[in-house]
């Protein structure tokens, strides 16, 4: 009957001998660790090795000692190269015998990261806003004084000074507007993803012809519900901004890989989508600097010397109108961002 239960737990549980050998793992065990049972009884998992060896010492501790433990966060690497974050109990039953309870924290850090995500995002909107209703304000005072004053100067070569003061705040409104991001409705239509990157892919290779791109495209992803025009906006600014980070840091063999995948029963922030398109860019370029990870899509945020801020801001939002959002993983060499957008109304 215990095994019964063990069995139908959702909560990975292995039981490992003195010598952190395999006897036996449920099949949320097998699921978790991508391990068949047949194939690990009375063997090393690998995977339990964890980051320089640390799951390793603490299970070892805790079979020597003959005391609980437990750890948070752990990181586990998968046979498949996959890693996950885990938080696992490591309990002595017998001198010879050791329960292991592992519980993925993936999911749940995500979803975290998500809200917050979006929490700031939406922090960042209101702010945009009352910032460009301060400013556009005087700046239409500014600019129509400007015009009536030029009617008045008697030397048309004053008339210069003007003209640079109408262009400049021109210039300020212009940029607010862009802050503020797209103000057209999104056109609900069927889309075909792959079109949207082809779009894109043909527009970068038109501008960098010695840029590598490779395709992973899932031919089984449905067409979605949205604005092409605006997506492609989007995701152009996504993959035209690593295309300029390879460029500035002249990385060897530059390389640009656009990839699609269905996500099913996926959460986006603290909605549940049974479908959710992923729309993936990869490069390996120089990664983003640590310091500006967390603010990556806030308004005149940016790693680069030329940058302007506002690519990823604008692209973030009109992701949001769509009901998905953006997720970003850096390391030097290998930067992805992942644009998921659910195929139909949250449930």
């Amino acid at each position: 009957m215990y095994q019964r239960l063990l069995e139908h737990l959702t909560t990975a549980v292995v039981l490992l001998d003195e010598r952190l050998q395999v006897r036996w793992l449920n099949p949320a065990a097998e699921a978790l660790l991508a391990a068949s049972r047949p194939r690990v009884v009375g063997q090393w998992l690998e995977c339990l090795e964890g980051e320089s060896g640390r799951v390793r010492e603490v299970l070892s501790k805790a079979m020597q000692e003959f005391h609980p433990y437990t750890q948070r966060e752990a990181s586990l690497s998968l046979p498949g190269g996959e890693t996950i974050t885990v938080d696992f109990t490591a309990t002595p039953i017998t001198s010879r015998e050791l329960l292991l309870e592992i519980e993925p924290r993936d999911r749940l850090l995500r979803i975290s990261r998500e809200e917050a995500l979006i929490a700031r995002q939406e922090t960042v909107k209101v702010l945009t806003r009352g910032l460009a209703h301060e400013v556009k304000n005087p700046l239409g005072g500014i600019r129509g004084a400007a015009q009536l004053l030029e009617r008045d100067l008697p030397d048309p070569q004053l008339a210069e000074f003007t003209r640079v003061i109408v262009e400049e705040a021109d210039r300020l409104r212009d940029l607010v507007d862009r802050m503020l991001g797209p103000n057209t409705l999104v056109r609900h239509e069927p889309l075909n993803v792959h079109k949207v990157l082809e779009r894109v892919r043909a527009l970068l290779e038109a501008e960098h012809p010695r840029l590598a791109f490779e395709r992973d495209y899932d031919p089984s992803v449905p067409d979605l519900i949205g604005d092409e025009a605006q997506l492609i906006q989007a995701t152009l600014n996504v993959a035209r901004n690593a295309v300029q980070a390879m460029t500035e840091h002249a990385t060897p063999e530059p390389r640009l890989t656009l990839r699609t995948r269905v996500r099913r029963q996926f959460t986006l922030g603290a909605e549940r989508h049974r479908l959710v398109c992923e729309m993936a860019i990869l490069d390996n370029g120089p990664g983003i600097p640590a310091p500006i990870r967390e603010t990556l899509f806030f308004p005149m945020v940016s790693g680069r010397a030329e940058g302007s801020g506002l690519g990823l801001s604008i692209a973030q939002s009109i992701l949001h109108q769509h009901q998905g959002l953006i997720e970003c993983e850096s390391r030097p060499g290998a930067t992805e961002f992942r644009l998921l957008i659910p195929f139909e109304a949250p449930v």
